[in-house]
């Protein structure tokens, strides 16, 4: 039987780096591996913890572009996605798509992580 996620894994270029974005973003801590310089994980935040792991020749998924296919992205509940905006882009963030400003009737905006992994900033 399988109990519980034990963690999410993105291919990245620098573990550390992006590990340091979503702890940031998270108020995590970066748990890097001593045996494996190659995987770092983010923990001590609500949820199932994040892990990166280097990949070489890594190529960021494209939005909306399917190219190179986004294979998973995150979302995460925010109370005000105008200050979290904020704070994504201060940390590395660059904005994909205000999907709200086009529709209204949705309620989340598409961001690229430093390492190019969509995610979703969604109001709650």
């Amino acid at each position: 039987m399988i109990r519980r996620l034990q963690a999410v894994a993105l291919d990245c270029p620098d573990p550390l780096r992006l590990a340091e974005f979503y702890a940031a973003l998270l108020g995590g801590r970066v748990v890097p591996d001593p045996d494996d310089p190659e995987w770092v994980e983010v923990h001590g935040f609500e949820g199932t913890p994040l892990a990166f792991q280097r990949v070489q020749d890594y190529r960021p998924p494209e939005w909306p572009g399917q190219r190179t296919p986004q294979q998973m992205h995150l979302d995460f509940d925010v109370d005000d996605i105008e200050a979290d905006e904020k704070r994504v882009l201060e940390l590395g963030a660059t904005v994909l798509e205000r999907t709200d400003e086009l529709y209204p009737e949705t309620n989340w905006r598409v961001y690229a992580d430093p390492a190019g992994h969509p995610f979703c900033l969604c109001r709650h």
